[in-house]
């Protein structure tokens, strides 16, 4: 059967024809495609939403000029996410994957449609008008990801998923290698982050003793969960790139570090949701992960400081190849007074 490209559509992104082929060959609905729309995100890569044969799919695959570790991150990103199908984890179903990027040029996977909202991109006039609506999306947030770190990850057959082992002491040297290395780029003068090795040695001397392992998201911030239209619920977790086997709690510190105030740099990244307020207390997150989890929760000032040491640094990646002309200068100015209010979140919350 020949398959008509959709015109807007680069054949070096997805080749429907050999889309079909692969189809045919998992024995999915055969016909043509249809509705196809490029879907937007958080990351570089590609998603696109379309009909065939009476069902609905969206694909992803990493972007038009792979980076060295994009196939590799679609690749686990489709192991995980499969063995996610079935749990009560709020993620995206899997229907079929193909690790093997010689079919298309790149490693991809198909999975039934999220409907629901981005709050970074949009709230609906629903969730915009009723406060307790916006208190009970953070009290959801914080239900998936127990939910989530709550699993069995050997049972799922995740086992060989990560390193568990030495998780929690790898983060301060990983995370200061990496602010290392930002010299690289031409220009820039190095961190003006205050405190930044006063933090990591803060980390090293409180590091909790004990933990248990589990699947850890990596990167749960609001602005990677879409929510349902027409109530506070979860309707998934998405990009799931910096996922892995590691403490879980993490996750609960990351969305503690994140959850935006009204007025800093960082609300301005959640638009609306951002300026109106409204989510629940960390006191109250901390309680509700609790409903959900059997985890010590003693030590979540610790997480929430690694989390602010963790996702600053990341961001302080952008600020520092803008002054080698590799990101626009505002965006990176814009991250690095973010990575400045994580840090100061981190002192206060040592002291």
């Amino acid at each position: 059967m020949s398959v008509a490209q959709p015109v807007d559509i680069d054949r070096q992104l997805v080749d429907f024809a050999l889309i079909s082929a692969w189809m045919d060959e998992k024995g999915l609905p055969e016909g043509e495609f249809e509705d196809v729309t490029e879907l937007g995100g958080g990351t570089q890569n590609v998603m696109l939403r379309f009909t065939r044969g009476g069902r609905e799919y969206v694909l992803r695959r990493g972007p038009k000029y792979l980076r060295p570790k994009s196939n590799e991150v679609i690749r686990r990103e489709a192991t995980l996410l499969s063995a996610l199908n079935g749990t009560e984890v709020r993620a995206p179903r899997v229907i079929a994957a193909c690790p093997d990027d010689s079919v298309i040029g790149a490693v991809f996977y198909l999975m039934e449609p999220i409907e629901g909202f981005n709050p970074q991109t949009t709230l609906p006039e629903l969730h915009a008008g009723d406060r307790e609506i916006r208190r009970g999306m953070g009290l959801s947030a914080v239900e998936a990801i127990a939910r989530l770190g709550s699993l069995d990850y050997q049972a799922l057959g995740l086992g060989e998923y990560g390193r568990p082992d030495g998780f929690l002491e790898r983060q301060v040297p990983r995370w200061l290698g990496e602010l290392a290395s930002y010299s690289s780029n031409e220009g820039y003068p190095g961190p003006e982050i205050p405190g930044v090795e006063r933090v990591g040695e803060w980390l090293d001397r409180n590091r909790p003793a004990h933990w248990q392992p589990g699947i850890l998201h990596g990167d749960c911030h609001l602005a990677n969960i879409m929510f349902s239209y027409d109530g506070p619920e979860v309707a998934a977790l998405v990009d799931w790139e910096m996922s892995t086997i590691g403490d879980p709690l993490l996750d609960l510190g990351w969305q503690l570090a994140t959850r935006p105030e009204p007025g800093t740099s960082g609300a301005r990244l959640f638009g609306a949701l951002g300026q109106l307020g409204g989510l629940p207390s960390a006191a109250e997150m901390v309680e509700h992960y609790g409903r959900f989890s059997e985890r010590d929760l003693s030590a979540v000032s610790w997480y929430t400081v690694l989390a602010c040491f963790k996702l600053g640094i990341v961001l302080e990646g952008t600020h520092a190849r803008a002054f080698a002309g590799k990101a626009p200068k505002q965006v990176g100015d814009f991250l690095h007074a973010i990575t400045v209010e994580l840090f100061e979140q981190a002192h206060r919350l040592m002291e």
